[in-house]
């Protein structure tokens, strides 16, 4: 994986310039993570120490889930989650192992790394992975700028949201030939940035937690899972109460502002159950709620902040036409007083009743030809798109 950098993280002139456009303020990407034809780094996550008053301000990390052997075996894909980190602005780069590389039948994969720093330089790691057949939402932490870490540990156990797809065999959260699931952590801490000053240093987490209910026998529906910690990450409490009881919530993101004020999280939000059948729709749409921070570092008073206009999942595609494709491009920041949100839409994708049967066919083990859809289609049919906003408390 390739980190593009600028002169330094102090070079002030040099920033100005390659944020206006400047190509030549840009060096060369510099190769951050060990590559070759048996290794792949998956769902990249970045992020810069940006407290000033943490004693490693200005470094730079980022977190990889590091496949092994590309998929030799049905029942093991070795994975491990490892960080890079930069002292020097991104010249140089230095990667540490956090977990072993092993995913086998035993259920011990792991995928989905996320980061973040407090106030006091302390590096937070989390992802998602398995512990003697069940899911955890793992955590590790280091306070000497990334150079070493604790031994991880499981912040929650957790139900992983969708249903298994007869197409594509993956879990899918909104029917089949639907779009994968999107049950990974996503976090934030309160650092106070960019000074250090006022830091609350709370730690928030976030994730999507099952079970999935279907249109044949509806129930209690997926919930997003907040954790928080006020001592480090040393223990964590949790809510069940972030996203609308009528949402069934994918792809989170969240943010605290750097005082630890509010708390903010954007979503989509699917609003019918998984659907057996392609032939109805999949109505979703982007979301951003908000809460206070209360007493003992308590997410209170969820309430809405934005929801986009609603469109049909369905309308979203894989290039191979046999499932939708949304994908977890969700991201939120907050600072004081407002959040900024990016969240993937689909207001502007057309259903294609063609592609819809055909994604039916693969469902009933019957395929049929592939349609063109440049011909069957509506002109916006696969026009997802991603859109932003900025929000105010």
């Amino acid at each position: 994986m390739a980190a593009s950098r600028a002169w330094s993280p102090w070079a002030a002139g040099g920033c100005r310039s390659a944020a206006a456009g400047n190509a030549d303020a840009w060096l060369a990407p510099v190769i951050a993570s060990k590559q070759n034809a048996a290794l792949f780094s998956d769902h990249e996550q970045i992020w810069a120490d940006n407290a000033a008053s943490s004693p490693f301000f200005g470094n730079t990390y980022v977190c990889v889930a590091a496949f092994r052997g590309q998929e030799r075996s049905a029942n093991a894909l070795p994975v491990a989650i490892e960080v890079a980190r930069s002292t020097d602005g991104g010249d140089t780069w230095t990667s540490r192992q956090l977990t072993q590389a092993a995913n086998n039948i035993t259920g011990n994969g792991r995928q989905d790394c996320w980061l973040r720093t407090d106030s006091h330089g302390v590096l937070y790691v989390f992802w998602q992975g398995g512990l003697h057949f069940r899911n955890a939402i793992f955590m590790a932490r280091s306070s000497d700028g990334g150079a070493t870490f604790e031994r991880p540990r499981p912040i929650s156990f957790y139900t992983p949201s969708g249903l298994p797809d007869p197409v594509s065999g993956d879990l899918v959260f909104d029917g089949v030939a639907g779009n994968r699931n999107g049950t990974f952590p996503t976090a934030d801490v309160a650092n106070g940035a960019p000074t250090g000053a006022g830091a609350s240093n709370e730690v928030v987490v976030t994730w999507t937690d099952g079970p999935t209910h279907t249109d044949t026998s509806p129930g209690p529906n997926e919930q997003l899972v907040v954790a928080y910690s006020t001592n480090g990450g040393d223990t964590f409490n949790f809510t069940r109460d972030a996203a609308a009881a009528t949402d069934r919530p994918d792809y989170p993101a969240i943010a605290i502002s750097p005082t630890g004020h509010d708390v903010w999280v954007g979503y989509n939000a699917f609003l019918q159950p998984w659907q057996t059948t392609t032939a109805t729709p999949r109505r979703m749409q982007g979301v951003v709620r908000r809460a206070t921070v209360g007493a003992g570092g308590t997410p209170t008073g969820w309430s809405d902040a934005h929801r986009g206009p609603v469109g049909d999942a369905r309308g979203s595609s894989a290039n191979a036409l046999n499932g939708e494709f949304l994908g977890d491009y969700n991201t939120t920041a907050a600072a004081g007083g407002f959040a900024v949100a990016v969240y993937v839409d689909v207001r502007n994708a057309a259903d294609c009743p063609a592609v819809d049967a055909y994604r039916q066919a693969l469902a009933d083990g019957s395929p049929i030809a592939k349609p063109a859809p440049n011909s069957v289609c509506p002109p916006t049919f696969g026009n997802s798109d991603i859109f932003g906003g900025h929000f105010t408390s």
